[in-house]
């Protein structure tokens, strides 16, 4: 039997969730051993806080111009706009890297009709029916469900225990709090916001932010 090198891979952040995407790492090579965690790359080393994994840090982004170094990355931030502007600098600055679709073993899904978009990252006990549709870095964080014909934009976040219906369709950037519902074919709009525990019934324009159940918006000041 012929067994594939393992690919080294290292994460672009080094706070909590780049530390879960390392157990993902971990979690997916008892199944399928596919990756050899390098370590953590940051943006810029001066801004490390006390959360972050300062022992495992390769270094800044610059550790990338030596070729070789790595062969893939994965993007270890939780923010949506973040994974939006984060992503395109990676695949500007790195084109030859790979950025896989990255899935805990215990995710849920017809593997036939869902489609992973490169740099998307799901996590465990997700489940995904049928025809979901992740975009470029999105995040899928523990426990969601995505009902048949979802729609995730590029870069869009779901925080932990997130319901979407059947046929929703989230723009780009969208933000999804923990708990929240979304109901079937709801449209949510480029770099909304949705508070956690809000139960949305009605679409939501760009740049809202809603909160609530049902969700109305959030009125400032």
């Amino acid at each position: 039997m012929t067994h594939r090198a393992r690919r080294r891979i290292a994460i672009v952040g080094a706070g909590g969730f780049a530390r879960e995407v390392a157990w993902l790492l971990r979690e997916h090579n008892r199944v399928e051993d596919t990756w050899d965690f390098a370590g953590y790359l940051v943006s810029d080393l001066a801004k490390l806080g006390p959360h972050d994994s300062r022992d495992e840090v390769l270094g800044d982004l610059s550790y990338l111009d030596t070729p070789g170094r790595v062969d893939a990355l994965a993007l270890g931030i939780g923010t949506a706009a973040a994974r939006v502007k984060v992503g395109a600098e990676l695949e500007a600055r790195f084109p030859t890297l790979e950025f896989p679709a990255l899935q805990h073993p215990s995710v849920l899904g017809d593997r036939g009709s869902c489609r992973f978009g490169q740099g998307s990252i799901v996590c465990a006990g997700v489940i995904a029916t049928v025809n979901v549709t992740l975009d470029p870095w999105v995040m899928v964080n523990l426990a969601c469900t995505l009902g048949h014909e979802a729609h995730l934009g590029r870069g869009c976040v779901l925080n932990p225990t997130v319901n979407l219906s059947g046929g929703v369709d989230l723009g780009e950037g969208v933000l999804v709090g923990t708990g929240a519902q979304v109901l079937q074919y709801v449209k949510v709009g480029k770099g909304a916001i949705i508070g956690a525990g809000a139960l949305v019934n009605r679409d939501v324009p760009e740049g809202v932010t809603v909160v609530g159940i049902p969700a109305r918006p959030l009125q400032k000041g």
